[in-house]
């Protein structure tokens, strides 16, 4: 059985680790491959490389950083369906999915390319006579990254390019579920001519994880995952010093109204709330039917949620794979079976799916409830599996307010024909990204990403703008110049522009 090392300065190794832990293939139930769960030395010998790589990558030139990007970009798009294929074996997503988060992650690559613009700095000329004052941004050392199983390309590239093309070095602890495209994106940073020990990946659980946020070489940590880990990532690396990005969970909510295309709005929430299983921080998992819209919505989205193809991820057919493990299905379908006993409509039932020939899969099946109401665990939770709860309000003003009520604040949509209603809707609902008639509001790569309230804890978005700036830091310089023959009195005061 395959064991998937650790890539150390520039090359695999299984350095201190003596646990391992299982890598499935959903859609079998079968363990396929063992996975290194690094120990407190190899984290050490993770920071001790990159520590020795920054002394001189911190001073590359952007013209190298640059040409690195550029020829990583390529290894990404020539070795697309390896990738893919790679993400579906041990996530269970499509193979199509996988390609999705592929180009997304990709994108950030393109934006790094940029780097030698989006590093630009200013200057004032004559604050004061004979007196400038210009600014640059500098990279602050070792930078690591803590990435969930959902998106095992995409996240780590909203980090790890940004870090590095801004002159940082980086440690990516991914998540021990699907940690194998990792690897290959190491192999492809090496191939596109980056120098050892500027990436490093290190396998690992909670042992990995805390030995992370403790190294006090470690300048800043990268985190996505749950809220109660964001906060303890947060709290626990912030007290060490560490600069941190804490992005927590996610209970994204689309409202529909009246005056919306039902089966335009259907369409693109059925996507939304089953695709990749429903595992992704920005799926709609609640619906909010305004007035007259609700029956008549539940009734579309019930016959989508039954035409939903689902089936193991490497196949063309299949519109939806499985979760990513029996405990994830477990849970999932628990809060299912919850939501119905506290008085949910169980409109679609996915608990019982079997896929033939997969019986021993880790399969939930699109599921839609109705009449969820904010007291339900259905509600409460972040289920992250194919769930859909439909919630009824009356008016748009009930809508937003149900919104605003939840503790999160990832991303939101609204279905509408009416600019009045969306344009309200924008200004009035506390989300940090926002969907008008676009159900998975995820930004670009040149806008940053970042929710609110328990969704982001701290204040650093991720990527983009933000990005650069969380792993850089700024310098101002004032300077003056005299002529060797002019004589300038120092002043005791505190200085003035004069």
């Amino acid at each position: 059985m395959t064991t998937i090392e650790h890539w150390i300065g520039g090359a695999f190794t299984r350095g201190a680790s003596t646990r391992t832990g299982a890598v499935f293939n959903p859609a079998t139930g079968e363990e396929r491959k063992r996975v290194l769960l690094a120990e407190h030395a190899d984290v050490d010998a993770a920071v001790a490389a990159a520590s020795k790589a920054f002394e001189t990558w911190g001073d590359s030139s952007l013209s190298q950083r640059s040409k690195v990007m550029f020829r990583l970009r390529e290894l990404m798009v020539e070795r697309e369906d390896e990738m893919a294929k790679l993400i579906s074996s041990e996530h269970g997503k499509v193979v199509e999915d996988a390609r999705g988060e592929i180009i997304r992650g990709r994108e950030v690559v393109e934006y790094a390319c940029g780097i030698a613009d989006v590093l630009k700095g200013s200057y004032s000329d004559q604050v004061s006579r004979g007196v400038d004052v210009f600014n640059f941004r500098q990279p602050l050392g070792v930078c690591a990254g803590i990435t969930p199983f959902n998106f095992p390309i995409m996240v780590p590239m909203w980090m790890h390019p940004i870090a590095i093309a801004t002159g940082n070095t980086f440690i990516l602890k991914p998540s021990e579920r699907d940690p194998s495209v990792s690897n290959l994106i190491a192999e492809l940073y090496a191939e596109a001519g980056l120098p050892d020990g500027v990436f490093n990946v290190v396998h690992g659980d909670k042992a990995a994880v805390d030995a992370i946020l403790d190294h006090s070489e470690i300048a800043a940590v990268s985190f996505v995952g749950s809220t109660p880990i964001a906060k303890y990532i947060h709290e626990k690396a912030t007290a060490n010093g560490k600069r941190v990005q804490a992005l927590g969970g996610a209970k994204n909510h689309a409202i529909v109204l009246p005056d919306a295309d039902l089966e335009f709005a259907a369409n693109h929430l059925t996507a939304a709330a089953f695709g990749s299983a429903g595992q992704r921080c920005m799926a709609i998992s609640v619906g909010v039917a305004v007035g007259e819209a609700g029956d008549a919505l539940v009734e579309v989205l019930k016959r989508k949620a039954e035409e939903v193809v689902v089936g193991p991820g490497d196949d063309p057919e299949s519109e939806m794979g499985p979760v990513v493990t029996a405990a994830s299905r477990d849970r999932i379908t628990g809060l299912v079976t919850s939501g119905i006993a506290q008085g949910a409509t169980p409109v679609v039932d996915g608990r019982e799916y079997k896929v033939a020939g997969h019986e021993a899969g880790f399969f939930v099946g699109p599921t839609l409830l109705d009449h969820v109401t904010p007291e339900m665990d259905a509600y409460k939770e972040e289920i992250f599996g194919p769930v859909l709860a439909v919630a009824r309000a009356a008016d748009v003003d009930e809508a937003i307010a149900l919104i605003n009520a939840n503790p999160y604040g990832n991303g939101t949509a609204i279905f509408t024909s009416s600019g009045a209603a969306a344009r309200r809707f924008q200004r009035e609902v506390k989300v940090g990204m926002i969907g008008v008639n676009v159900p998975i509001p995820v930004p670009m790569s040149y806008y940053s990403f970042g929710g609110w309230k328990d969704s982001l804890i701290g204040d650093s978005p991720i990527h983009g703008p933000e990005g650069v700036r969380f792993y850089t830091r700024a310098k101002t310089v004032t300077t003056r110049w005299p002529e060797v023959r002019q004589s300038v009195d120092a002043a005791f005061h505190f200085p003035t522009s004069s």
